[in-house]
């Protein structure tokens, strides 16, 4: 049976690569802001952690939803499991649908939540550190 340690870590580590994950879709998002007929992307943060939590593929395996797609062992562009697109407030005339305002507002919430976990992290180090030091 896992520590409440162990647990900890745990939860923060799979948060920590699921806002990494994020943000790596939405720096996507932004560096295609431009790009016709690219369709905005996003992931499901609240169900890939529960997911992850419940030990459902929490490490965002690959998924081959056609027969076209290559096998998700090779690096191929197969669709992560919790990656979804975002539905348009208003789409361009060229079919792309990121709204760079939108995008940027998503991107500083999620750094911001990432930097929240690192600082919980090393909150959580520094108490089993004080834990294990001598007290004179």
């Amino acid at each position: 049976m896992p520590s409440k340690i162990d647990q900890e870590f745990a939860f923060i580590q799979s948060a920590m690569s699921l806002r990494a994950k994020r943000q790596e879709i939405l720096a996507a998002n932004l560096a295609n802001s431009d790009t016709p007929n690219y369709k905005a992307r996003d992931l499901d943060f609240a169900s890939a952690m529960r997911s992850a939590m419940a030990g459902t593929g929490g490490s965002l395996a690959m998924t081959r939803t056609s027969a076209g797609h290559m096998d998700a062992g090779g690096g191929g562009s197969a669709a992560l499991a919790g990656v979804m697109y975002r539905s348009a407030v208003q789409p361009s005339l060229d079919g792309n649908t990121v709204d760079p305002d939108v995008e940027r507002g998503h991107f500083a919430d999620n750094a911001m939540q990432y930097q929240f976990l690192l600082e919980r992290m090393r909150g959580q180090v520094e108490k089993m550190k004080l834990a294990l030091s001598d007290s004179k």
